[in-house]
Order: C-alpha cells, then sequence, then structure tokens
C-alpha cells in the first residue's frame, strides 16, 4: 500500500476543496462534468478518467471520456452500455476497486479499438439513495492498482460532483421555465395585440388582412392565403393572398370541402401541417410545387364548432413547428373565426334593419299617402256623379279634392324627409280618430258614427295610440272599398290595462277563409302593427251580415 505523506495529505485536501468551490460554482452541466472527471484523474493519477450521467431508470445518457484522443474515441463508435463492472456498480450503488480489469468476474471485455486497460476505480455519484452517474478511473500511473486513499478522494469528489450535478440540474430547469414563461408572455402579448387588432372592426376585408398579417409576422414565412367558406355551399373562395408568388398560389382560386389541404381543413376542422409537399398527393396545385415550396400550415378559422374558413402560410425553406407554436396558431384561428363570423351576423342584422326599414315604410305609405290619395278618388268621383244635378255640390267637392291634394303632398315631402307619414299629428287618440271619421264622412254615403271616452286618452302612449289610428284607417278605407255598407260604428274604450277600439259595419261581409285575398297587406299591416306594442287584432265578418275589427293595445308602453 502506498502511503501519503503530510504534505501530499494536506496538497490533497487544499486541491480537493478548491476544486469544490469551483464545480459548485460552475452551472453549465457540461463543463461541471468535464471538470469533474479530469480533476478525479489529476488526483489519482489516472491514465484515463470517465464520467457517466444515467436516467431513473439507470440508462446513460450522458458520457465525458478524460485521457483519449478524440480519433481514439471515433474508432470505438459507442459509449458504454452499463453492462459489466459499470452495470454492477449501478447495482450494488457502492465503490469498485480491482486491480485487473480482466481478472475480474464481472467484466465482459471491452469492445473493438478499444484501449486494453487494468487496474479499475469507480465510484457512483449518489444523491441520497438516488444514483446520478458514476465516476471512474483506470490505469493508475506508476502502480499496479488505485489505492484505499484514491478511493477516499473519489468518494469526496462524487459528493461534490452530486451537488454540482444538482445544482446544474437545477439552474437548467430554472432557465428553461424562466424561458417557457418568456415565451408565454410573448405569446399572450401577441393573442392579446391580435384580440384587439381583430375585435376593433366588423369590415370583412379588415379582419382577413389584419389575420394574416399577423401569421405572416409570427411565422416569418413568405406567403399566406385565406380562403373563406361560402353560406350554405360546400365550396371555399380565395378571399386574400399575400406574399409572393401569386400567380403560382392563384391557378385555383376554389376548393370543394374535402378538397386539396384547403377543403380537408375546412372538412375536419383540424390543423394541418406538411414539411414535405412533394410528398403529399392531396395538394392539387403543382404550380406550388414547381414554385420550390416545402412547407405549408393550414389553419381553420372556426367559430362555434363551424369552420367559416381557412388560412394557410407557406414557404421555401425548410420548417416546423413546435407544440407552442401551434397553439398559438390555433387560438388566432379561433379569434379570427369569431371575428368573421360576427362580422357576417352583423352585416345580416344590417340587411334585415334594411328589409324591416323597407317594411315599416311600405306600411305607413299604403295606411297614410295611399290612403289620402284614395279619399281624393272617392270625392272625385261623387263629384263626377253629382256633374249633372247640382253643380254647386260638384264645385265643393273639387276643392275639397284640391285641398287633399295639397295635403297629400305636404305628407310626401314630410315623408320623405323623415320618413314618417304626418296622419296621425299628436293629439288625442279619440280627436285622431274625429278627423279620420269627419274625412270618410265627407267622401262616402256610409254613415259613421264615434263613441268614446270624453277624455280622449290624453295619457295613453303615443306609439300605441298610432296602431289604433292607423287601424282604424285601414278599417274605413276598406269599408270605403268593399262594404257598400250604410251604417258604421267606431268605438273606443278602456279597461284596467288595455284601450280598445271596435270599428263595425252592416255592408255585405265576406268569407272569412277568404280573408288574405279580400283584404290582402290591410290585414297583414294591421297584424304586424298591433303585435309590435304587444296587442292584438281580431277580425269577424259574416256574407250579408257586416264585418267587425276588435283590436286592443296596452294602455302603457311595454
Amino acid at each position: 500500500m502506498v502511503l501519503l505523506s503530510r504534505e501530499q495529505l494536506e496538497e490533497r485536501l487544499a486541491a480537493l476543496h478548491l476544486a469544490s468551490l469551483e464545480l459548485v460554482s460552475d452551472l453549465s452541466l457540461e463543463n461541471v462534468l468535464e471538470r469533474i472527471a479530469q480533476f478525479a484523474r489529476e488526483q489519482a493519477d489516472a491514465k484515463y478518467a470517465a464520467l457517466g450521467v444515467v436516467d431513473e431508470d439507470g440508462d446513460l445518457v450522458q458520457f465525458i471520456p478524460i485521457g483519449m484522443t478524440e480519433a481514439e474515441i471515433a474508432r470505438i463508435g459507442h459509449p458504454p452500455v452499463g453492462r459489466g463492472l459499470l452495470g454492477a456498480m449501478w447495482r450494488q450503488k457502492s465503490p469498485v476497486r480491482i486491480p485487473e480489469i480482466r481478472e475480474d468476474p464481472r467484466s465482459i471485455g471491452f469492445p473493438d479499438n478499444h484501449p486494453i486497460m487494468r487496474s479499475f476505480l469507480g465510484v457512483p455519484i449518489l444523491q441520497g439513495e438516488k444514483q446520478l452517474g458514476q465516476i471512474y478511473l483506470t490505469d493508475k500511473i506508476g502502480y499496479h492498482e488505485f489505492t484505499e486513499q484514491d478511493e477516499r478522494v473519489l468518494e469526496t469528489l462524487a459528493a461534490y460532483a452530486a451537488v454540482a450535478i444538482t445544482n446544474a440540474r437545477l439552474y437548467n430547469q430554472l432557465v428553461r421555465r424562466d424561458t417557457e414563461l418568456l415565451h408565454r408572455n410573448e405569446d399572450l402579448k401577441l393573442l392579446n395585440d391580435a384580440a384587439a387588432t381583430l375585435t376593433s372592426s366588423l369590415d370583412i376585408d379588415e379582419i382577413l388582412e389584419k389575420t394574416l398579417n399577423l401569421v405572416l409576422d409570427y411565422l416569418s414565412v413568405e406567403v399566406g392565403e385565406i380562403f373563406l367558406r361560402e353560406e350554405d355551399k360546400q365550396e371555399l373562395y380565395l378571399a386574400l393572398h399575400r406574399g409572393d408568388y401569386e400567380e403560382a398560389f392563384s391557378q385555383i382560386d376554389r376548393f370543394r370541402v374535402g378538397q386539396g389541404f384547403i377543403g380537408m381543413v375546412a372538412s375536419t376542422g383540424k390543423m394541418l401541417v406538411s414539411r414535405n409537399l412533394r410528398q403529399e398527393m392531396h395538394f392539387l396545385r403543382n404550380e406550388v410545387l414547381e414554385a420550390g415550396f416545402q412547407f405549408i400550415v393550414c389553419i381553420p378559422l372556426t367559430s362555434g364548432g363551424k369552420v367559416v374558413g381557412v388560412m394557410s402560410a407557406a414557404t421555401r425553406q425548410d420548417r416546423d413547428l413546435d407544440e407552442r407554436e401551434l397553439n398559438m396558431l390555433s387560438a388566432i384561428g379561433s379569434w379570427a373565426g369569431i371575428t368573421i363570423e360576427n362580422a357576417h351576423l352583423n352585416r345580416q342584422s344590417r340587411r334585415l334593419a334594411v328589409l324591416e326599414e323597407r317594411e315599416r315604410i311600405g306600411m305607413d305609405l299604403h295606411d297614410g299617402i295611399i290612403q289620402s290619395i284614395y279619399g281624393v278618388g272617392l270625392a272625385l268621383d261623387f263629384a263626377r256623379m253629382s256633374l249633372s244635378d247640382d253643380p254647386e255640390v260638384v264645385k265643393d267637392k273639387l276643392a275639397e279634392s284640391i285641398d287633399a291634394l295639397n295635403n297629400t303632398i305636404r305628407d310626401i315631402r314630410a315623408y320623405i324627409l323623415d320618413l314618417r307619414p304626418r296622419q296621425f299629428h299628436g293629439e288625442d287618440l279619440k280627436q285622431g280618430l274625429q278627423r279620420l271619421v269627419d274625412e270618410f264622412q265627407a267622401n262616402c254615403v256610409t254613415r259613421v258614427a264615434l263613441v268614446g271616452p270624453e277624455d280622449g286618452l290624453v295619457d295613453f302612449p303615443a306609439q300605441n295610440a298610432t296602431v289604433l289610428f292607423h287601424i282604424c284607417q285601414e278599417s274605413l278605407a276598406n269599408i270605403a272599398k268593399h262594404a257598400r255598407a250604410q251604417h258604421t260604428e267606431v268605438h273606443l274604450w278602456t279597461t284596467r290595462d288595455r284601450v280598445l277600439l271596435e270599428i263595425s259595419d252592416d255592408g255585405r261581409g265576406f268569407d272569412m277563409h277568404k280573408i288574405n285575398v279580400t283584404l290582402g297587406h290591410g290585414l297583414s299591416n294591421m297584424q304586424s302593427r298591433v303585435r309590435k306594442v304587444g296587442g292584438e287584432v281580431e277580425i269577424t265578418s259574416t256574407i250579408g251580415s257586416g264585418t267587425t275589427v276588435l283590436a286592443w293595445v296596452p294602455s302603457r308602453e311595454t
């Protein structure tokens, strides 16, 4: 046994102390492993040293050899696989020190081109009961085997190594987590910017432009497209192209659902990534392949589980996407899909508002101006029949007709200005109905009686009063045109929460089964108007016995 002198022992302890300080100060795992192996070789006077790191299953994941040239390492071909002496160290978790490797029964020999080694000293690197790796030395210089002092030094180094490896791994984990947090913050910022950008507009073209620019900038690729799905159709059309090679991409500007990459994504609702377009037969635009494109990603634009479009981005470079990028693109696709759908709904809402306004205008014209013109026609017809009998009456009727036409012209001008007829002027409802009755009586032989509250319903909501006014106007017009009645009664009364209006005549009546044909738009207008304010209208008629129109509306606004 070789004994160390006191001076040698002190030097070795001092060297171990300095080594420990250096090891724990370096957080780069690769550097730590190499320095541990080099220091062990120096302290034990070994020709060769090596350090191996194992995973949870004991498999060697990292191997650092010291003492061999790169050419010698390359000729061996592969690092140890953990059998033989190294496997025994892993199983027993204790040092192994032998003078001759080949004579030990646990040895299985060396691989081809491996240097012949004789003496061996190996120590496990432990953290508690957990083995992090192994450090071993071979061929002690100037002596046939390693000593107990060498073993103690190596055990001390292994303890330092365990701390250093653990610190380095923790540091690497912190770095990875810090990088992940940084990326997540960047992703959240991008998503926030995307949300703010996309929700700032309801213009489809602007939404598409902003979305595609976001994706092209995020992926740093050359070309992007957006295809939108036509409503109620199994086809997508090219809505936007950005980038170079537009002619190559525009050769096909429509895809059926299920056709090509675009149609496949529209059909499945799942993102599609291809890194080798030439091996993909589903992509039908050969011009894109001829332009040298290698990578494409197609992202579904979804809203409520429905694919409203597909966005694609392509590059001629070799590209791949990690899970983080895929999640980000999926989120952008969802944001864009929801925004596009909102824009479509907004457009439909505006279109519906236009249609409703047209319907209202038609109803107002029918109930207001057209009825006024019809009243003038009745007066002129009466004047024509009286021409030979009473010229003075004819003069009066002509004067009335001229006044009525002038009033109608004023109504038309006012309607053009504010799209509302000036038939009901805001007076109380009974006064408005009395004016209708007076105008009707002046132009028709049918006698009319109006019965209503003395106060005239002054506090009655104007909107509800206007509805009853127009229903009375429509009913009187129908009586004048169709009923041939001698008497008509207009009855207005109230209950606790309703105002009711009844117009009845003793005219010809009609078949209730043919009511829509007989009354045409008039009935539709009545029903539409009264239901909008929460009321209802009922019409009863018997052939030969006249007709009754009963309408009610709430006495307060709903």
